[in-house]
């Protein structure tokens, strides 16, 4: 399959490539075998290529004309003529956007990855990233522990295309209590390592007794100078916080986005949207921390506590969609049994109460949005990256992420 679009591809790029009529799946790209696991779905830098009749997911009965270029969509018109052999339709929508991942990490407990060589961690985390890349992922933001050097030779050393906004080290309990000069010099040591964002860990999470994690890790004029250095640094801020004063404290600072939010209350996401702070729920990883059989296999206090979260966390969603709070898609996916299965938080942010295209749009456009990339990620229109994902049926129809991912025919990647 990748042959042929790389095919489709060079011709595009050099003037002479033939469009792809979309309703001929098989002239257009080769089928997958949607059941094998391993090869989910083709990934193809979108050098250029062109696809005729093909539908744009979220936009019912219509058809397109869409032309790539140097990675980038060129045109997109709707179609002028119907299909002239109705066959096996394709859908397109933008590559998905997880603002909340780990890839360098590669256990639970990072005593466990401690124990491993850095050879096999290596090999884990090229793994993670073209597990995430083949589930439809396009660009991850990187919560924490992947410092941009180790991104950039992962992308330069296996060409693995996946874009990666890294936040390096995280900000938490061991730098609180040293002064807001520590903070700041902290700050800058991550944001010169390359960091795009600085993350800083506000209350305590699935590690806490629930007695205690909505305690503050900073006071709030530690916080405050921590968001203060790296908007002068020209870093967003990312702030894990479970709820409580920390993230009030948060709010009046003027972070860029929240995670988590479990107990986020109903004011709280009404401040959240007055200030323009985005939230990323990460909804799915409670309900798979909370199995007891699940691919976590967590001792019994990490799922009683990840339980406890599952159960409280759709409120805290539900307040933020009803004040107008810009929610982001975020996994938090850390290990290798998770990676790849990041459209699950789709189903999850439905459950909750967000409509399917509310959550294709918090994985697509606020994600871009999020990220400062709206005017050129994240959409399907021209001018934009054309990193997409084709399907092979409806993705707004799929009742569920397994049904979801199998129909992936192929992931593109463009230039941002």
């Amino acid at each position: 399959m990748a042959d042929n679009v790389r095919r489709d591809a060079a011709e595009a790029s050099s003037g002479t490539a033939e469009a792809t009529d979309a309703t001929d799946a098989i002239d257009a790209i080769d089928a997958i075998d949607a059941t094998d696991a391993t090869d989910v779905a083709d990934v193809t830098n979108a050098t250029g290529a062109a696809f005729n009749h093909i539908f744009v997911a979220g936009i019912p009965g219509r058809r397109f004309d869409i032309r790539i270029a140097d990675g980038r969509f060129t045109s997109i018109a709707e179609s002028a003529s119907p299909p002239d052999r109705p066959g096996e339709d394709l859908w397109i929508s933008p590559g998905v956007i997880d603002l909340h991942t780990h890839l360098a990490w590669t256990d639970f407990h990072h005593a466990d990855q401690a124990k491993r060589s850095p050879g096999e961690i290596e090999a884990l985390q090229v793994q993670a990233f073209e597990a995430t890349l083949r589930a439809g992922v396009t660009t991850a933001r990187d919560a924490g522990g992947l410092s941009a050097s180790t991104a950039r030779r992962i992308r330069e050393a296996y060409g693995q295309p996946l874009k990666v906004a890294a936040s390096g080290e995280s900000l938490g309990g061991a730098d609180a209590g040293q002064g807001t000069g520590h903070l700041e010099r902290r700050v800058k040591e991550i944001a010169d390592g390359g960091a795009s964002w600085i993350k800083i860990f506000a209350t305590g999470g699935l590690g806490s007794p629930p007695d205690k994690v909505l305690e503050p890790l900073f006071s709030r004029e530690e916080l405050f100078s921590i968001v203060r250095a790296a908007h002068a640094n020209h870093r967003r801020v990312l702030v894990h916080a479970w709820g409580g004063a920390a993230l009030d404290w948060a709010i009046e600072a003027g972070a860029d986005s929240v995670e988590h939010g479990i107990y986020m209350t109903g004011d709280q996401a009404g401040r959240l949207a007055q200030a323009g702070i985005s939230f990323v729920p990460t909804a799915a990883i409670y309900r798979i921390a909370a199995e007891p059989d699940g691919a976590l296999a967590l001792d019994g206090p990490f799922r009683e506590r990840a339980a406890r979260a599952a159960d409280a966390h759709p409120a805290a969603i539900r307040h933020a969609r009803r004040e107008g709070v810009r929610i982001g898609f975020g996994t938090d996916f850390a290990t290798p049994a998770l990676h790849g299965r990041n459209l699950e938080e789709l189903d999850v942010l439905i459950d909750c109460g967000l409509t399917r295209e509310e959550a294709w749009r918090s994985a697509t456009e606020h994600g871009a949005d999020i990220l400062g990339y709206g005017d050129r990620l994240g959409r399907i229109e021209a001018g934009y990256t054309a990193d997409a994902i084709l399907f092979n049926a409806d993705p707004y129809r799929a009742r569920n992420a397994e049904e979801l991912r199998g129909s992936i025919v192929s992931v593109l990647t463009g230039e941002l």
